[in-house]
């Protein structure tokens, strides 16, 4: 293990398994070697290409017994890497249920996320997950859940929205208002046309700015929210996006009389190790790899205004 300043390495020069995290995801390998970063091995089976720069990877474990054995809570997230160049923190989109393979949603952005874009199917990369707290989704059955999201922060909702309606019958109704600057940069077209089909969900889609040929709403996402003005009674408010838009989309909530309790977001701020070693993604005193990523806002306005 290398040395490490973090605050939580209680003054050690050198941290060891013993000074993991509980209940942070560390894979079956780190466990076995001793070290916590060390990832689990996976294949690429499937590149979808979701945007000019989003792609989803559906990944398979090399060893059966891992994927036969791999389960995660809607919200978690994980480690993705590319051997060699490095690896980043991703929310987990394919449905909990799914045991064929495990997905990551990946936008290109800086030098790992550019080597990811680079994979073809057939190529290895490291895998370390579930990692951090997700939503409490069976506390919620009997209510109302009202996704709001935007352009990539899509990918951080995905798997609660796929494990919503998987249960749709323990939720007393479904509502998705999504958002993006434009028609080709929404991710998982294919399943919203599966959404436009059904009389179960409240769909609502958006772009920033009048389109030829677009149908749907136009405007920001936290002004169409206060146009469509949700009802708060029995609700859970869920959103993720741009930092900008969930700033905003938190004070329409408040508008429209939703409690600090009832509202919802993720974040993925700088988070490194994953398990609540290096203290990188540190918010006062809780660290969103281990804390988090899923905070409600009640627990967000305990915190300091550092996000």
């Amino acid at each position: 293990m290398t040395e490490t300043t973090g605050s939580n390495a209680q003054g050690k020069s050198c941290l060891t398994f013993a000074d993991v995290v509980p209940d942070a995801g560390i894979p079956r390998a780190g466990k076995l070697s001793g070290n916590p970063y060390l990832p689990e091995v996976a294949t690429v089976v499937q590149i979808i290409p979701e945007t000019p720069t989003i792609k989803t990877f559906r990944v398979r474990f090399d060893d059966p017994e891992v994927q036969r054995n791999f389960s995660f809570r809607p919200g978690q997230v994980g480690q993705l890497g590319v051997f060699g160049v490095g690896e980043a923190t991703f929310a987990i989109t394919s449905r909990p249920s799914e045991k064929e393979f495990i997905q990551f949603s990946v936008m290109r952005a800086g030098e790992v996320t550019k080597a990811i874009h680079n994979l073809s199917e057939g190529d290895k990369v490291g895998v370390r997950a579930p990692m951090g707290r997700g939503f409490p989704v069976e506390e919620w059955k009997g209510k109302k859940i009202l996704f709001v999201m935007g352009g990539i922060g899509s990918a951080a909702l995905k798997a609660t929205i796929e494990y919503c309606l998987e249960h749709r019958a323990d939720y007393a109704g479904i509502s998705i208002l999504y958002g993006a600057t434009h028609p080709t940069n929404f991710t998982y077209w294919y399943d919203v046309e599966e959404w436009q089909k059904r009389d179960d969900i409240e769909l609502t889609l958006t772009i920033d700015r009048e389109c030829d040929g677009w149908q749907c709403d136009v405007g920001l996402v936290p002004a169409v929210l206060e146009r469509l003005a949700p009802s708060p009674e029995n609700t859970i408010a869920i959103t993720c996006g741009p930092p900008i838009m969930i700033k905003f989309a938190l004070i329409s909530f408040k508008k429209l009389g939703f409690t600090p309790e009832q509202t919802y977001t993720t974040l993925e701020k700088r988070m490194k190790c994953g398990i609540g070693i290096c203290g990188r993604c540190n918010v006062g005193p809780k660290y969103v790899c281990v804390d988090g990523p899923v905070f409600s806002l009640a627990e967000l306005n305990e915190l300091p205004d550092e996000l």
